[in-house]
C-alpha cells in the first residue's frame, strides 16, 4: 500500500464502510490524517447518501437498538454513554449523529460509529414573567444549518398554569432556545408566531413521538392538528435552521379534508401522511420544498385482512433499486411497499422491542467532540506522563543512584 498514490487510496477508503475505516486509521499516520480530514469526511459522507450505504434504523423503546438497513434481520442495542437506565430518547438524527434526551436538562449528541459524545450546556427553563405557571411539553428538534455547517438543538418548551388555579382557555408564548454546536451555548427566539402558543395537543403530540421535529430541506417540521382558535384545519410549523425563523409550509390538496395529518422525511424531501379514519392513508412527498405545487402523491395503503388497523404509518427509506418503500406501521411492525405491485411484504426484525419508533440513521465520521475538552485531556495527559518521570526519577534517587549529566 505504500507503493499506491494517495489519490487511489483517498478513492478506495471513500468506498469503505465506517467501521473499517476507523480500524484503518490505526494503520500509519498519513491514513489516521486522511481519514479525520474534514474533507474526506464529508465528502465519505456525500457518497454514502448518494449510494444508500451505510444506512441503519435505530428502534427507539424503552431502549434503543439499531439494524444494519442493508440486512435488517437482528436488532442489536445501541451501547451509548447515557444508558444507565431506561428512558433515554433519541429526538433526532442528522449525518450519522443522534441527539439524546435523558431529562429536560440531560441532553447530548452521540456518534454510534466513532462513539464521540457531547453532552450539551444546561440551559435553564425560564416561565414568563409575572404568572405562577409551569413548565409542561416540551417539542425537541434537531437537524444541521447547511448555510454555515451547523449543527442545532431546537427545544420549544409550553407553560401552563399552577396546579392550584384553573388553566382553562389560557394559553402562553412558547419558551424557544436553539443550541449551537459550533458555539456551544444556547441562544433565546424571542421572534415567534403568534399561532405557536396553540401548538400543543394532549392528544396527538403525546403519541408516536409527534413531538420530535421532522427535518428536511433545513427546516423542522411539527403539526399542528385543528384547533377552535385558528380554524378546522391542520399546520405544518416550520422553523429554519439557518434563518432560525418560523415558517407555514403549504400542504397538498387532498381530495378528502377530513384526515389526521403527520409530516415524515424520505431522502431528505417533506412528506405529508394523510389518514382517513384508520381506513385509508396516503403518503405525499414534497418535490421542490416549499413549493405548493410540488407536492405530489407517493403511495396509499388501504386496510386489509393483515393490517386491520392503520393508526399511524412512517415512510422510511427507499431500496437501493427505489422500487420499495420501507414503512413503519402503527409503531409495531416494517413492512416494504412495492411502488409498481402497489402492494406490501411484512420484515420481521428480530429483537426488536414490541413497540417503537424508527428512525434512520446514516454512519459517517462526522467530528462533534468539543476542542476544548480534548484540549484539557491532553493537557492532562502530559502533566500525568510529568508527574509519572518525576516519580520514576525521585524513586531512582532514593535507592543510592546518581545521575551523570
Amino acid at each position: 500500500m505504500s507503493k499506491v498514490p494517495m489519490d487511489v487510496v483517498t478513492d478506495i477508503f471513500h468506498r469503505l464502510p465506517v467501521k473499517t475505516l476507523l480500524r484503518f486509521r490505526s494503520l500509519s499516520k498519513p491514513y489516521f490524517s486522511l481519514i479525520d480530514d474534514p474533507d474526506f469526511t464529508n465528502a465519505h459522507l456525500d457518497r454514502s447518501i448518494k449510494t444508500r450505504s451505510n444506512l441503519n434504523i435505530i428502534l427507539k423503546g424503552l431502549h434503543l437498538y439499531s439494524v444494519e438497513f442493508d440486512a435488517l434481520d437482528n436488532a442489536v442495542p445501541i451501547d451509548y454513554p447515557l444508558s444507565s437506565g431506561a428512558g433515554t430518547e433519541a429526538f433526532g438524527s442528522c449525518n450519522g449523529i443522534l441527539a439524546f434526551r435523558l431529562t429536560d436538562k440531560n441532553l447530548a449528541l452521540y456518534n454510534p460509529s466513532t462513539r464521540q459524545f457531547r453532552r450539551l450546556p444546561v440551559s435553564e427553563i425560564e416561565p414568563p414573567p409575572g404568572d405562577s405557571c409551569k413548565s409542561g411539553y416540551i417539542f425537541y428538534g434537531f437537524g444541521q444549518d447547511v448555510k454555515t455547517n451547523d449543527y442545532k438543538v431546537v427545544r420549544m418548551v409550553q407553560f401552563n398554569k399552577s396546579d392550584d388555579e384553573d388553566d382553562e382557555g389560557i394559553f402562553y408564548d412558547y419558551e424557544v432556545k436553539v443550541y449551537s454546536l459550533k458555539n456551544d451555548s444556547w441562544r433565546k427566539i424571542t421572534k415567534l408566531p403568534c399561532y405557536l402558543r396553540f401548538m400543543f395537543q394532549f392528544f396527538y403530540h403525546l403519541l408516536h413521538r409527534r413531538g420530535y421535529g421532522v427535518l428536511a430541506g433545513g427546516v423542522l417540521h411539527w403539526v399542528m392538528p385543528p384547533r377552535i382558535e385558528l380554524g378546522p384545519r391542520n399546520r405544518i410549523v416550520g422553523f429554519d435552521l439557518g434563518n432560525e425563523e418560523f415558517i407555514e409550509v403549504p400542504q397538498p390538496e387532498c381530495a378528502d379534508k377530513n384526515y389526521l395529518l403527520d409530516v415524515a422525511a424520505l431522502e431528505g424531501r417533506l412528506c405529508a401522511v394523510c389518514n382517513y379514519d384508520q381506513e385509508k392513508i396516503d403518503v405525499w412527498t414534497m418535490k421542490e420544498y416549499g413549493v405548493k405545487q410540488s407536492w405530489t402523491k407517493l403511495i396509499s395503503i388501504q386496510r386489509t385482512r393483515t393490517i386491520t388497523t392503520l393508526t399511524f404509518l412512517k415512510p422510511l427509506a427507499y431500496s437501493k433499486q427505489l422500487d420499495m418503500i420501507l414503512v413503519e406501521i402503527n409503531s409495531q411492525k416494517f413492512a416494504w411497499y412495492d411502488l409498481q405491485k402497489k402492494k406490501m411484504r411484512s420484515v420481521k426484525i428480530g429483537g426488536s422491542p414490541g413497540t417503537f419508533g424508527a428512525e434512520v440513521y446514516i454512519g459517517s465520521l462526522i467530528q462533534i467532540e468539543d476542542p476544548k475538552r480534548l484540549e484539557i485531556e491532553k493537557q492532562n495527559e502530559q502533566d500525568e506522563l510529568k508527574n509519572r518521570n518525576r516519580k520514576n526519577r525521585d524513586d531512582f534517587l532514593s535507592k543510592g543512584f546518581k545521575l551523570v549529566l
